[in-house]
């Protein structure tokens, strides 16, 4: 091809690229004006708590679906983001701003120790089981010592700053998660698309010829548990403004299996796969539930299809018919 029409086809995707983003940037910034005044700030609240786990879930996938660990305990984090934070506003006169930095800095040292014992171990199965013990040991401490995080009763009435307070609206709340989300994932897919990150999927592909070429498989590993902790405590940190409250149940295993199942129905190979997961999953849990008596059996088994006709997740299943779309084009 004439290289002259070679950058003028270039020079048109990347115009149309940009027009798509221009949309898509308008219609976020719509969104929540659409959904609270033109119908219910339920709904508002349900895309902020999508955008939420969608950052959990894409941090998580970072250890998962591009390191190859299988975290059966990464809730822990999240909940420690979250705890740290209100802890700090509810029980101490720390300042908003350094509250909400210590949150990812809690978590990101607890993932530094649990990274440091998880990564060292051969097989699957005893990583697992270290990062679920580790998650269980969190749940435990939560849940026992009442005199600081206040036990099964949990943190209520935290103290959201006025600029974000869902007190009047969730607009606010709104603008301020998606702009925390947008900026977290996009450091993680530069993570993701860095030499560093290249380097992470070899390990993962195969780790006996990672080795050979010199590769020190445990530090990157530990690196990568570590990244995804912080952004999971940035999370954390995210849901307890949302909610004004915390419990022990978000550090407990069953959160880490919701994160899980997120990322696999999402699509693990797909970078932003594990955020349509989690959007799946927080609308079918909250939709159906409130006009179905049996929503358990009914989303146990809307996902089960899911998994059974999507090997790929939803989003994996979505991107290879567009691109197979495409070639034929």
């Amino acid at each position: 091809m004439d290289p002259s029409r070679q950058e003028g086809a270039r020079s048109k995707k990347r115009g149309a690229q940009w027009l798509g983003w221009a949309i898509l940037g308008i219609a976020l910034s719509a969104l929540p004006f659409i959904l609270e005044k033109g119908f219910s700030p339920y709904y508002l609240f349900l895309v902020i708590k999508v955008l939420i786990w969608a950052l959990f879930a894409v941090s998580f996938n970072l250890v998962l679906g591009y390191g190859g660990m299988m975290s059966l305990g990464h809730a822990a984090f999240f909940g420690i983001g979250a705890y740290t934070c209100s802890l700090l506003l509810v029980k101490t006169s720390c300042p908003v701003f350094l509250a909400i930095l210590a949150g990812p800095f809690a978590a990101a040292l607890a993932g530094m120790v649990a990274a440091f014992f998880s990564v060292r171990v051969q097989g699957a199965f005893y990583f697992a089981t270290i990062t679920i013990a580790f998650s269980q040991l969190a749940y435990t401490v939560a849940f026992k010592w009442r005199s600081l995080t206040l036990g099964d009763d949990g943190i209520q009435g935290i103290p959201v700053p006025a600029l974000i307070s869902t007190e009047a609206t969730y607009i606010n709340m709104y603008f301020f998660a998606l702009a925390v989300t947008v900026l977290c994932i996009y450091i993680v897919w530069r993570i993701v698309k860095s030499p560093y990150g290249l380097l992470l999927r070899a390990l993962k592909e195969d780790s006996v010829r990672a080795t050979f070429i010199g590769m020190r498989g445990d530090r990157y590993r530990f690196i990568a548990f570590t990244i995804s902790a912080l952004f999971a405590g940035v999370a954390g940190v995210l849901y307890a403004f949302l909610e004004t409250s915390v419990a022990p149940d978000i550090l407990s295993w069953t959160s880490s299996g919701e994160v899980i199942l997120m990322s696999v129905l999402g699509g693990m190979t797909l970078f932003l796969g594990p955020a349509v997961g989690a959007a799946i999953m927080i609308l079918l849990s909250s939709l159906v539930t409130a006009y179905m008596k049996y929503w358990l059996f009914t989303v146990g088994t809307i996902l089960i299809l899911i998994v059974l006709f999507c090997p790929k997740g939803v989003g994996g299943f979505v991107f290879d018919r567009y691109r197979s779309r495409a070639k034929g084009a």
